[in-house]
């Protein structure tokens, strides 16, 4: 069964804190508060590093398409009629981590370049691992998922080309604390 095409018309505000390091180099915590309160010298549970301009533009006339059928799941055709801006990062995710239920203004394409991921969509709670030289697309829209690092020892890293991003603002939309805990109760994750 094909689901309708989903489209992505205006962008929406998402919650990302940015933080300057020394170096003068932008990071964006996905998780707030993080677990290393109070201690400088541990990493922060989820971190993002903006790789490049933190947005570029097509200069052309761009349309893309995307088909999408993970395992388990109908398939889903993602029409962007102009997808404009790209936003391009490198997460970086500590033993452990989950990221809070959230979803993005758009899809985003995401490359395992070290570890592994578990994906869970909030309305399946169905695990899908990805694991080093893997890819996934998140459809973005009104998909809400989370996402963890299953390791006890390996931090995972993701590279993630955010499509239709909006031209300033945030990448992702976190859901609200108490549909986040229903979520977490739901699919039975322990945070």
């Amino acid at each position: 069964m094909m689901n309708p095409i989903l489209q992505y018309p205006q962008p929406r505000p998402a919650f990302i804190r940015t933080v300057v390091t020394a170096a003068g180099a932008a990071t964006l915590m996905l998780l707030a508060p993080s677990s290393n309160a109070g201690d400088p010298d541990q990493p922060d549970p989820i971190a993002v590093e903006m790789v490049g301009s933190e947005r570029t533009e097509f200069t052309d006339e761009v349309a893309i398409e995307i088909r999408l059928q993970p395992e388990g799941r109908s398939e889903q055709v993602l029409k962007l009629d102009a997808p404009s801006r790209v936003a391009v990062a490198r997460i970086t995710i500590q033993p452990g981590a989950t990221f809070p239920w959230h979803t993005h203004p758009g899809p985003v394409l995401a490359g395992v370049e070290k570890g592994e991921l578990i994906y869970t969509y909030a309305d399946d709670c169905v695990d899908r691992p990805y694991g080093k030289g893997t890819m996934f697309v998140d459809p973005g829209g009104d998909n809400v998922h989370t996402a963890h690092n299953p390791s006890s020892d390996e931090e995972a890293v993701v590279i993630a080309t955010f499509l239709d991003a909006p031209m300033e603002g945030k990448l992702t939309l976190p859901v609200d604390k108490q549909s986040g805990q229903q979520l977490d109760e739901k699919c039975d994750i322990d945070r």
